[in-house]
């Protein structure tokens, strides 16, 4: 391998690293290779013949084996051609080795593709095979921190650990929440009736209501994000941090949250600088708590072993396992051997690649 190739293999790997476990980019670019190789129809150097069309090209593959594709912004998709990413000098140079090798640079990236989902099959795996008198949450973590490629959606499977266990316990607690309007303002309400009724379900009839209270997940989010995580119905906003907390970053969870009550997840070690990062932006207010891992340790134990246990354990492994098969989808390993070998990628082999 030249310098050149050496070099887009370097860069096209960091992306493939970089990438969060469903690898949207990294398919984009193997989709894009595929186009130029076999339809012959655009111009690698030319950014705008596929910048657009090959979201659609990804988005086929990605609905075939994953169920869902990129909710990201635009902007956000468009950081792939970037020039710390794979832009179209580089692009080039992989086109041209993935034409003389017969697809040599898809297959790569279709290979890394199915090692990624290989590795979070172990995830569920180990939620699957333990009950609540084995299961223990720093090892289920240890799964997804000592694999590399897992590294980089480590904050999607804090969010499925703190939603797991918070719901379940509001769920046992049978928490309810009671909505009703100030009286004297009947005849606002009369004036405003359909309002009040299609939107928050009162009327003079019916001047209170009672809910169910809900932890949700906001869902599968840009990997820029950095607002909300999760929301409840009774007020509370709630924002994972598993890694290092800046001024920054501080100051968009707290302004991309209108919540007054705001929950912080983080480590140990980022509990003081995160209360003094927001104490000199002066948002201390808005935080409602701080929890620790080791608090999240401590009430999955009790959640699984303790006095409560019959009730909590399982279905709090229940919410894991249903909360990991929604956020990263198995693909089905037969269904994605027989599209390695439809495009003949299996029998393509190269000490380089």
């Amino acid at each position: 391998m030249n310098m050149n190739i050496q070099k887009a293999k370097e860069q096209l790997v960091k992306v493939i690293e970089k990438a969060r476990v469903h690898l949207y980019k990294p398919i984009q670019i193997a989709e894009i290779l595929r186009r130029d190789r076999i339809e012959k129809d655009i111009n690698l150097s030319d950014l705008e013949t596929y910048r657009n069309q090959s979201k659609k090209w990804r988005d086929v593959i990605c609905l075939q084996f994953l169920g869902r594709t990129s909710t990201s912004s635009a902007r956000y998709q468009d950081d792939v051609f970037n020039e710390n990413a794979i832009p179209p000098a580089v692009l080039e140079v992989l086109g041209k080795e993935n034409r003389e090798k017969n697809g040599i640079v898809e297959a790569y990236i279709y290979k890394r593709f199915e090692q990624r989902f290989t590795q979070m099959s172990a995830g569920l795996d180990y939620c699957q095979t333990h009950n609540e008198k084995n299961f223990k949450l720093n090892e289920f973590l240890s799964l997804f921190w000592n694999e590399a490629g897992l590294k980089r959606s480590i904050d999607k499977i804090y969010e499925i650990v703190v939603y797991s266990l918070f719901s379940a316990i509001v769920d046992i607690l049978e928490v309810s929440i009671s909505v009703s309007y100030n009286e004297n303002k009947t005849d606002i309400l009369q004036e405003f009736e359909d309002f009040a009724e299609r939107v928050i379900q009162l009327s003079a009839k019916q001047p209170k209501i009672s809910l169910k209270a809900q932890i949700n997940r906001v869902g599968v989010t840009n990997a820029a994000d950095r607002g909300l995580d999760m929301w409840a119905n009774f007020g509370l906003a709630i924002q994972i941090k598993h890694l290092s907390l800046t001024e920054e970053l501080a100051e968009n969870i707290v302004s991309s949250v209108s919540s007054d009550r705001i929950v912080i997840i983080c480590k140990e070690a980022e509990e003081k600088i995160i209360v003094s990062l927001l104490n000199q932006i002066g948002w201390k207010s808005k935080i409602q708590s701080i929890i620790t891992e080791s608090d999240l340790l401590n009430w999955y134990e009790k959640a699984l072993r303790g006095k409560y246990s019959n009730e909590l354990g399982n279905r709090v492994l229940q919410n894991l396992i249903e909360e990991i098969k929604v956020e990263f989808p198995a693909t089905n390993a037969a269904e994605f051997s027989k599209f390695l070998k439809e495009r003949n990628y299996e029998k393509l082999v190269d000490k380089n690649w």
